[in-house]
């Protein structure tokens, strides 16, 4: 199941063809929910709708701004790094900039598909013309494209954070909720005990295997990536970072990482640097109640072989991210300036006459 906002409408739809779609409403900014179920009359006719607007309001395009039109952006967000953060600058930008944003609502928030889900994915992103460009963001383990045979893949992009302080916030998370939604029960409300409480006593939601996250999202769909500890998976998860990724940020330096991608994609970004600055901080989310953890704790959860490989993938990130903006980048009275274009065409042959 995936859902779209056609910057001003959101729906959940499922997978499958556009004549099979079942519509849910959904008011994103209040956190309400209303989920009805139209025929499937209805259902075409809505997305017909959106189809036909996106057609008129393109009647013809230049092959230069065809070209930039077909650009799908594949955010596979990882819970909490900053992924609501950033998603809602990309919403605010949308209608702006002309572009979709597509929440990628999977069951449960499983982030594995079933192989049949995979392939109708891969279908809906790359044929879907009406919702191009697109910027499509779901927790979803990375998937290569490239198995199913198309011929132009998205552009991934993603932000990960320091494993402790990712997992903390996902523990309070988890029983408090945060500013976003502050209204909405969540699984573990009621349980009032600190994350330091829970590592003394060996509990679950706080285990050192509750850690294995980043790993298996970079790493994708086989099965060893999500296998607790596995060093092959560690290193797929290298590779794909490395290889497959336009950029990966990091969540303590969120800015800097949206400057970036404004810089590379601004049919996408333009602006979102300005947004996140000077904006009234409407896309940023905050985890309540959070306690952070004492330096035992931290300790505790270090001596872990899972820490360790977590803690390397952190690492090896974080140090691509700041070659990345080393190579991009400088610094001006404490503020950040992109360099401008440092090459340029000489020696073209042959002459025009």
């Amino acid at each position: 199941m995936s859902s779209f906002r056609a910057c001003g409408s959101h729906f959940i739809v499922e997978a499958g063809s556009v004549s099979t779609l079942r519509i849910t409403w959904v008011n994103e900014r209040k956190g309400v929910e209303r989920i009805k179920e139209p025929e499937r009359a209805i259902a075409r006719h809505e997305v017909r709708e959106i189809e036909q607007r996106r057609t008129m309001d393109n009647p013809r395009q230049d092959p230069g701004e065809e070209e930039l039109d077909d650009i799908i952006i594949l955010y596979n967000r990882v819970p909490k790094t900053a992924s609501t953060s950033f998603t809602n600058i990309a919403y605010d930008l949308c209608a702006k900039n002309r572009y979709h944003v597509l929440h990628i609502n999977t069951t449960k928030n499983n982030p594995v598909m079933s192989l049949q889900d995979q392939a109708r994915f891969v279908k809906n992103v790359t044929t879907w013309k009406e919702m191009k460009p697109g910027f499509y963001h779901g927790h979803v383990a990375y998937l290569d494209f490239a198995k199913y045979g198309v011929k132009k893949k998205p552009i991934y992009v993603n932000v990960i954070r320091d494993p402790i302080e990712r997992l903390v916030s996902y523990y309070y998370f988890l029983r408090f909720g945060d500013d976003y939604r502050p209204g909405l029960k969540r699984r573990k409300q009621g349980d009032k005990k600190t994350f330091d409480e829970c590592v003394a006593a060996g509990g679950s939601d706080c285990a050192p295997e509750k850690l294995w996250l980043q790993i298996p999202f970079f790493c994708g769909h086989s099965s060893e990536c999500w296998n607790v500890g596995s060093k092959w998976a560690l290193e797929q998860a290298k590779y794909n970072l490395v290889n497959e990724y336009l950029l990966v940020g990091i969540t303590e330096e969120l800015e800097d990482f949206i400057m970036l991608l404004e810089a590379v994609l601004p049919r996408f970004f333009r602006g979102a640097t300005e947004l996140y600055r000077t904006g009234k901080k409407s896309h940023l989310r905050k985890t309540t109640e959070k306690k952070l953890p004492t330096k035992e704790t931290i300790a505790r959860l270090q001596v872990s072989e899972i820490w360790k490989m977590e803690n390397e993938f952190y690492e090896f990130a974080l140090e691509q991210f700041q070659f990345i903006r080393a190579h991009a980048v400088r610094e001006k009275d404490g503020e950040l300036y992109l360099l401008s274009k440092s090459f340029f065409y000489e020696k073209i042959y042959p002459k025009a006459t």
